[in-house]
């Protein structure tokens, strides 16, 4: 099945080959199993309670009310990225941030190379994963649909694993190939990275998969900070979210 490849193939790039434990076997899971797949359940414990008590309309209404708290992020994450674009030391890369946030917020979706070309930004001060402000943390934290309700420290710390989690999850899927992937499965892992699928194809889907693997894997781990923030510069403007 394609899950359990995608579980070995995790493993042979972490360098093991022992089976993964059982909660490595949990995250990999996109949800397959179930009427619904929406939010991996790790997320949201009262997920396993939707899934087998919710009709199919309840449980995507129940997506769509959580993806407008995330997306309540999106203006608050972008205008702090261009609050602290002046920040950044090269003035080629300043003016890149600048241009790049003005036209998400215009309604532009971004290339990639254009996302790419600031991944230096993303592994120093001010916009590297240990220097974000507690703002920041906090409103990526609603991004990424976890709680805001912890000290900064543990929040940044949570949401470093959870972006780790996810960059080995995406070296791992790339590797297996988007094709292999159920049409649910599909829709659950751009959930999980951000993309409200509910309304979307599923060709569109893997679309904004594959340009969200394709960033993912070009990151070092020092950038990961950017693929934290792709979660609002990928998803934004795609074509079918807004309605």
């Amino acid at each position: 099945m394609a899950l359990s490849r995608l579980c070995w193939a995790r493993t042979a790039l972490w360098g093991s080959a022992v089976t993964p434990r059982p909660y490595v076997t949990r995250r990999l899971q996109l949800v397959r199993a179930g009427r619904t797949w929406g939010p991996p359940w790790y997320l949201f414990p009262r997920q396993l309670l939707v899934r087998h008590f919710w009709t199919p309309k309840q449980q995507i209404d129940f997506l769509n009310i959580y993806h407008d708290i995330r997306k309540k992020s999106h203006p608050e994450i972008l205008s702090y990225l261009e609050k602290v674009s002046p920040l950044i030391s090269e003035k080629g890369l300043r003016w890149h941030m600048t241009e790049l946030c003005t036209k998400i917020q215009r309604g532009t979706h971004p290339a990639i190379p254009d996302i790419l070309a600031l991944r230096k930004c993303f592994s120093k001060p001010p916009l590297g994963m240990s220097q974000l402000h507690a703002s920041q943390i906090k409103a990526l934290s609603r991004a990424m649909l976890l709680t805001t309700h912890l000290p900064s420290f543990l929040l940044r710390r949570r949401l470093k694993t959870h972006t780790t989690v996810i960059h080995q999850l995406d070296k791992a899927l790339a590797k297996l190939g988007i094709n292999q992937l159920t049409e649910q499965e599909v829709k659950s892992a751009c959930y999980l990275r951000g993309l409200n699928s509910t309304h979307i194809a599923d060709e569109r889907c893997r679309t904004w998969l594959a340009e969200w693997l394709q960033i993912s894997c070009s990151l070092k781990e020092a950038e990961l900070s950017l693929l934290l923030h792709n979660v609002v510069l990928l998803s934004t403007n795609y074509i079918g979210t807004r309605r």
